[in-house]
């Protein structure tokens, strides 16, 4: 795309300073998360589309069987979320949209009605980032920040909010210049010290509260739980490399007083796929045998609850103690709407908004790029013409 600075009007209607152009202006801040199913109805439909936009990013598997996978996966959800955890309804999209007022009502009282944050989940109607990206034009937005509110950095978080916010920024042209006049991007927050500080003051609170008066601290069994992750996705950033920095982070704040730690990963256990180890029942096993007494499960590699740390951790821990009844356990929930939470990441957005408010407008003609495309093609094919007899010869073994 080829972008031009243009100057951008300012009116004389209230609550806007002539001397100050961005004072007209607005920013659609799009909070994005993955959205879980309310209705039971909904899950072969959330399967397909996770299907599409993640397992296929690691799975070697052809995009014909997804539909019938995703009716198969569908039986399975059901009788785990109905028949084994007695109709669960995932309090996922409750405490997301929580999280979007608290965000949205610090931001407004530091910009008013310039700033509105909507949100948007990768595979749940009506709230499809395309659904919420027209209405946010609709609306007369032209600043976008996106927002995934995901705490590690990977394509399978910010990596596919990106893919589907470019997806629908594609349909929504007018064939003229591009209603969006700039745009920032929040990739995640694993390494943002509040973060890390909250997490941990979680942890300790919690064993302070509650572990402490019957267990030694050298005997409280602390697993740190992260998003398990695939160890190839096909070149992407599969996020292994951020959770560890930020568990590493977690557990140096923790580590002194609580010397029974380890990362828990939350796998979705595929057949042929390598995951991240040790899972987190392994991690919590793995502390018993070094003479844990107590085991805290704290999630700190999701910021808003949703069946996994709840059905998945209440199964590991079920299991658990079964096998050793003696063991206190213990289930944390994420940091979801939080005071403090919401103030952090209400204050990672400040500078972006402030950015997008201050500068001048981007003039993007989405058609050029067909245009530059075909140009810059035409133009380094002159040059690279030499190179096309040695083509043929790429079966042949170079020695390094």
């Amino acid at each position: 795309m080829v972008t031009t600075p243009e100057t951008r009007p300012y009116s004389d209607a209230p609550g806007s300073y002539p001397s100050d152009p961005s004072a007209t202006e607005r920013v659609a801040v799009l909070l994005m998360g993955y959205g879980e199913v309310e209705s039971y109805e909904d899950f072969a439909n959330y399967n397909e589309q996770a299907l599409n936009l993640l397992t296929a990013k690691f799975a070697p598997v052809p995009t014909w069987i997804y539909p019938p996978l995703a009716k198969l996966l569908a039986l399975f959800d059901r009788h785990e979320w109905s028949h084994q955890h007695g109709n669960f309804i995932s309090p996922h999209n409750a405490i997301f949209e929580r999280q979007r007022a608290g965000i949205e009502e610090r931001l407004q009282a530091q910009w008013g009605e310039r700033v509105k944050v909507f949100k948007a989940f990768n595979f749940c109607a009506p709230y499809l980032p395309d659904q919420m990206l027209s209405q946010i034009k609709q609306e007369g937005f032209d600043k976008l920040l996106i927002y995934p509110l995901l705490v590690v950095d990977s394509i399978f978080t910010s990596g596919i909010a990106v893919e589907q916010v470019n997806q629908a920024l594609s349909q929504l042209t007018d064939g003229g210049e591009h209603w969006l006049k700039g745009i920032r991007y929040i990739p995640s927050f694993f390494d943002q010290p509040d973060y890390i500080d909250l997490c941990a003051r979680l942890v300790e609170d919690k064993i302070q509260d509650y572990l402490a008066v019957a267990h030694l601290p050298s005997q409280t069994g602390i697993v740190l739980m992260n998003h398990g992750c695939p160890h190839q996705a096909k070149g992407f950033t599969s996020g292994i490399t951020e959770s560890q920095a930020l568990y590493d982070r977690v557990r140096q704040r923790l580590i002194h007083r609580y010397p029974l730690m380890s990362v828990g990963w939350l796998n979705h256990d595929t057949p042929l796929i390598e995951w991240t180890q040790p899972n987190a029942m392994l991690a919590a096993r793995n502390l018993m045998e070094l003479g844990a007494t107590a085991i805290l499960f704290m999630p700190i590699g999701f910021a808003t609850e949703n069946h996994e740390t709840l059905l998945d951790v209440e199964h590991i821990i079920e299991t658990l103690r079964r096998q050793r009844p003696d063991v206190t356990y213990v289930q944390m929930p994420c940091v979801n709407d939080h005071d403090e939470f919401l103030t952090m990441a209400a204050n990672w957005a400040q500078p972006l908004i402030e950015a997008l408010l201050s500068e001048q407008a981007l003039a993007v003609q989405p058609a050029l790029a067909t245009t530059q495309a075909q140009d810059y093609n035409g133009h380094s094919h002159d040059h690279g013409h030499s190179h096309d007899h040695d083509h043929h010869h790429g079966h042949h073994h170079h020695p390094h």
